[in-house]
């Protein structure tokens, strides 16, 4: 068994759905080291025809079939890509037709439906949303969150601000974010700016040997990243969560996309963007 093979992700338009289901895929095959290569935008004859002959080439060279992942709503572009060199996954294909026929309607076989500005709604809802997390990030504006879906609140580096990043982005979702300092735990209760938002909270904590990881890349050497200083913040932090009622999650071992999915399940928000 060869422990390395390459793997295309090719489409007509970005290549995002390619990428997103051929990697959900190759990740079960533990062992395999696999070179990706995303080709977008193969929306000719001509181009797809470049990209068969860069297939056959590189199975020729690796005396291995390259894996092709592939979003193709045209058949004559789809007919050039499947070429005995490689195995040809196209997700579209896969799955478009027994979709008309259960549904009794064929297609629109329109190009970049999934991802384009085509729907304005949700394309400005998904700018709004990632604007609104840059504005409130870090505490700033903690005045102005009326408007937030939700507010994210933790010590520094427990991953607030990618978390809302990725919630506005993926999903639409306004999400601000507070940072908690050890001045917050001077105060009984919640931070005041926080207190008229209570519903909004959700919290984020981490375990303090990986924060204190996290923060000595930043700052190496110093008290704030100390694992010393992580603890005490850490465990102030989670006091605060029971004391105000406040759900939280750990960080510590989860992806971005992990994160961000759990709490719009266990905050009960509704995506605004597919």
């Amino acid at each position: 068994m060869q422990n390395h093979r390459t793997v295309f992700f090719i489409s007509d338009r970005t290549g995002i759905t390619a990428e997103m289901l051929g990697h959900s895929l190759i990740t079960q095959f533990e062992g395999i080291e696999f070179k990706r290569i995303t080709l977008p935008f193969i929306d000719t004859l001509d181009k797809a025809h470049q990209v068969a002959d860069r297939i056959r080439r590189t199975a020729e060279a690796e005396g291995a079939r390259p894996l092709v992942f592939s979003t193709f709503v045209k058949d004559e572009i789809r007919d050039i890509i499947h070429i005995s060199q490689a195995h040809v996954i196209d997700f579209f294909e896969a799955f478009i037709e027994p979709l008309e026929a259960e549904l009794k309607q064929e297609s629109s076989h329109t190009v970049g439906k999934s991802h384009s500005i085509e729907n304005y709604h949700e394309y400005n809802t998904r700018i709004e949303a990632v604007n609104f997390a840059m504005a409130h990030d870090d505490g700033v504006k903690p005045s102005d969150l009326d408007s937030a879906d939700i507010v994210l609140v933790g010590v520094s580096r427990s991953g607030k601000t990618p978390t809302c990043l990725y919630l506005a982005l993926q999903y639409g979702i306004k999400a601000a974010n507070y940072p908690l300092t050890p001045d917050d735990f001077d105060q009984p209760g919640l931070p005041k700016p926080l207190q008229p938002f209570r519903h909004k909270l959700f919290g984020l904590t981490i375990s303090p040997e990986r924060l204190s990881q996290i923060r000595s890349e930043r700052k190496p050497d110093s008290r704030y990243a100390s694992l010393d200083n992580c603890r005490f913040e850490v465990a102030e932090a989670e006091a605060l969560y029971r004391n105000a009622s406040v759900p939280h999650l750990n960080t510590t071992s989860k992806s971005i996309e992990e994160l961000a999915s759990t709490i719009l399940h266990k905050a009960n928000l509704n995506r605004k963007i597919y």
